[in-house]
């Protein structure tokens, strides 16, 4: 518990999981206002959409906080390698509903990794934080020379392993019941589903960095439980999420709050990879279809899902939440981080 405070720059060995999406700068200064390491989503980002969040965060606290990018497995696809007409055309009774005109193709679906990680360390928050793979050695470098602290994500032991090796300072053990994208990348995703209660105290086992306990934590009994595993913080995602703090409309948030234990499922469908959230009409409507690869399926959906969360529909969004997605009861930051905190050992 003492090293990852220690490490972090913390009081709380409690961490906001990154909402790709939903970050807001509010509930990430909060978290680090009251003693933990808030963290911000920039997946999809430009560099200067990046450096202005971290001048809006910095805005908000003087204390540590993280910002997660996703780094490329190479798989990804790009839209010379897709067919976007037919899909789109399939789409169009979706866009006619909105009022929205038909997506034309872009240039790119995603902007440059380098670009983004050059605009992170030139800001140079705290931490950062990456999914979907091993920062490679001129990062780790980059970011020890700027005084930034680098956290990994894992969803199995050899990929915990991979990131120790590398040299993150702390490493996330991620569990299956976790909200969200499954950030695998030494195997598929489908092949890498451990829960938390198996995944976290292996983890522990077999690195040096402090770990993280990640998916199904949601009140003090699940902290308690991933320090009684050998975890040395947790992070918390839905939990938070359903906070009016957090950007997630107030529809998704009364989503969590109905959820029960067997609502969440698995799904391709609304990205392109893996991720768990709460069924509605546009997953099962894009479930039965022939979906595109990562990250045009996620480009696609996201022509309509960003009006569709400006309007607060419900059935036409990602409605991201994790399996303890109950126990999220809480509607402020200050009153999650307590009830957390309440686990916490000695």
């Amino acid at each position: 518990m003492t090293d990852l405070r220690d490490t972090l720059g913390i009081d709380a060995p409690i961490v906001l999981g990154p909402f790709g999406g939903l970050s807001s700068a509010e509930l990430t200064a909060a978290v680090s206002e009251l003693g933990g390491l808030g963290s911000y989503g920039l997946y999809g980002y430009s560099p200067g959409r990046i450096r202005d969040t971290i001048a809006a965060i910095r805005e908000r606290t003087a204390k540590p906080f993280a910002v997660n990018l996703w780094l490329a497995t190479g798989d990804e696809v790009t839209p010379a390698d897709v067919d976007l007409e037919p899909r789109i055309s399939e789409l169009a009774p979706v866009f006619e509903e909105l009022g929205l005109p038909l997506p034309k193709p872009p240039a790119a679906f995603l902007p440059d990794l380098s670009a983004q990680l050059e605009a992170v360390l030139d800001a140079a928050p705290a931490v950062l934080s990456v999914v979907y793979g091993v920062p490679g050695a001129e990062l780790v470098q980059a970011a020890r020379e700027r005084g930034m602290r680098l956290i990994g994500t894992a969803t199995t032991v050899a990929e915990a392993v991979a990131l120790d090796e590398a040299g993150v300072d702390a490493i996330v053990a991620t569990g299956a019941e976790a909200a969200g994208h499954r950030v695998s990348f030494l195997a598929p995703a489908e092949e890498s589903l451990v829960g938390t209660f198996s995944l976290v105290p292996q983890v522990a086992d077999a690195v040096r960095a402090p770990v993280i306990a990640a998916g199904g934590v949601a009140d003090r009994r699940g902290v308690a439980a991933a320090f009684a595993l050998g975890a040395s913080g947790v992070q918390v995602g839905t939990a938070f999420l359903r906070t009016q703090e957090s950007a997630a409309p107030p529809s998704h948030r009364r989503a969590i709050a109905g959820a029960s234990d067997t609502t969440t499922v698995l799904t391709r469908a609304m990205s392109g990879r893996l991720a768990r959230g709460i069924p509605n009409r546009a997953m099962r409507m894009l479930q039965d279809a022939t979906n595109l690869p990562f990250p045009a399926q996620n480009w696609l959906t996201g022509q309509f899902r960003a009006e569709a969360g400006r309007r607060d529909l419900s059935d036409l969004v990602s409605l991201w939440a994790g399996q303890s997605a109950p126990l999220a009861r809480r509607e402020r930051a200050v009153e999650v981080f307590a009830e957390l905190g309440a686990g916490l050992p000695g």
